[in-house]
């Protein structure tokens, strides 16, 4: 397995950056990296995930992918209810709505994707397929429109 794939399924590396972000220190990331806290679907909690931007196309929608799939906690939280928040840069608990975006949508971003980043895209396409078994194509993009 490739460290990457192996990085992807370590929990305490994953969660390694929420603790800065949940401090205000989103913006070493560089807009890159953002936190999502959502309500857990069981324990109506509050949980809290660090996603890779896939696309910014506007200063108030960002757009993440699961990659994971329909499985991942956040994902399986948000479809439960989609109460969420999202810090990014110097943004902090922003209010988001999410919304699944459409197959055709979802393949146009990963086209963009893959024009704007190739070497990302080939080395984040073979570690979500080495980890999850899914192609980058298949998994789903969640956006978030903030405010």
């Amino acid at each position: 397995m490739s460290a990457g794939a192996r990085i992807l399924q370590t929990r305490w590396l994953v969660r390694l950056p929420i603790p800065m972000m949940r401090a205000g220190l989103g913006f070493v990331f560089g807009g890159r990296l953002l936190l999502l806290e959502h309500i857990g679907r069981r324990s109506g909690q509050h949980r809290y995930v660090a996603l890779e931007t896939v696309e910014r196309p506007a200063k108030d929608r960002v757009i993440v992918a699961s990659g994971f799939g329909e499985t991942a906690q956040w994902f399986r939280n948000l479809r439960a209810d989609p109460q969420c928040w999202v810090s990014i840069g110097f943004m902090r608990r922003e209010p988001a709505v999410p919304r699944r975006l459409s197959v055709d949508e979802a393949r146009d971003v990963i086209e963009r994707y893959q024009a704007r980043s190739p070497r990302a895209y080939a080395e984040l396409s073979a570690i979500i397929e080495e980890a999850t078994e899914l192609s980058i194509d298949e998994v789903p993009l969640i956006e978030l429109r903030l405010g």
